[in-house]
């Protein structure tokens, strides 16, 4: 069934307003109005980059609450879109971590411990372009060390091709 609703606009003056009200959002555990409000605000500014930074973790929020695959695409291509290195990298890293975090729980278990190496790789990679004093990608690569500590994580083993019989 599709509907005959038009979203509207807001105006480009009320985008830091909106910014702060999505970031509330996100505190307050309801990521889906945060990620509503940063799609209004990306309408208005596409290329707005605390809106994208926003938006990445709104989304990212929602693994394991809703449909992950998807989130976690939108997510990671939205990260690709912030402009300095340092934030793509780590909030790429950010992307990866809390989908390995999601993997945690029922089936996907197996592959917590990937999602969390390649977070690590990323954090790793921002390591050298960080700011003075922002030692965010150290803060997460150390969690993601102590999350595979904690439920005794390994490597998938592969088991090559089952025979037929």
């Amino acid at each position: 069934m599709t509907d005959d609703f038009e979203l509207k606009a807001i105006s480009p003056s009320a985008v830091p307003e909106a910014l702060a009200k999505a970031e509330r959002y996100r505190l307050l555990n309801q990521p889906d109005e945060a990620e509503s409000i940063c799609r209004d605000i990306l309408e208005a500014e596409p290329d707005h980059q605390p809106a994208l930074t926003a938006l990445v973790l709104a989304l990212s929020d929602q693994f394991g609450l809703q449909e992950t695959m998807g989130n976690f695409r939108e997510a990671a291509q939205t990260a690709a879109k912030l402009e300095d290195n340092y934030e793509r990298l780590y909030y790429g890293g950010i992307v990866r971590e809390r989908g390995a975090r999601a993997m945690l729980t029922g089936l996907s278990r197996a592959f917590a411990y990937d999602g969390f190496r390649e977070a690590m790789e990323w954090y790793e990679e921002a390591l050298p372009l960080r700011p003075t004093g922002d030692d965010n990608a150290i803060l997460r690569w150390n969690s993601c060390v102590r999350a595979i500590r904690k439920h005794n994580l390994r490597p998938r083993v592969d088991e090559g091709e089952l025979p037929l019989e």
